[in-house]
């Protein structure tokens, strides 16, 4: 199957707003992938699903701080990598973010600085991030103080 740009699916895969019930499949994605599931919301607001042969292969999730963002839980079954799945799920959460009036998205990564570069994020001083963010699980704990903050500004 070839996909073009203008297809919305990576290579199969749908792409939906998580319900409650992908929970366990989603701290399952997050603990595979050594990522945190302190702070994921049982209701998984804000989460996106990618689901192919009705599984669950990828998820992202946004935590709203205001006019600013954090992007979180991005992960991808092994077996779904380099499909463009990751990509999808990121289009995907940043289109949302915007529409609903974000106009900051960050980040913390321990091994992605490359990808999230390549999708025009950049490195910025953890001091740099707004304090409601700052206040986060993921910034308070979850993630090692050693990890790379990154920024990505919505376009106007």
């Amino acid at each position: 199957m070839s996909r073009t740009a203008s297809d919305p699916r990576p290579l199969g895969a749908t792409l939906r707003a998580a319900r409650p019930t992908d929970l366990p499949a989603v701290i399952g994605l997050l603990s595979g992938a050594s990522l945190p599931t302190a702070g994921v919301p049982v209701t998984l607001q804000g989460f996106v699903i990618a689901e192919a042969g009705g599984e669950v292969v990828g998820v992202a999730g946004l935590e709203r701080y205001g006019p600013a963002g954090l992007l979180r839980s991005v992960a991808v079954r092994p077996e779904a990598r380099n499909t463009g799945v990751g990509g999808a799920l990121i289009d995907r959460i940043l289109a949302e973010a915007v529409a609903g009036g974000m106009r900051d998205i960050f980040l913390l990564t321990t091994t992605a600085e490359s990808y999230f570069a390549r999708r025009q994020f950049s490195r910025i001083a953890r001091e740099a991030v707004p304090e409601p963010v700052q206040a986060s699980i993921e910034f308070q704990g979850a993630c090692p103080s050693s990890a790379i903050v990154m920024h990505r500004r919505a376009p106007d």
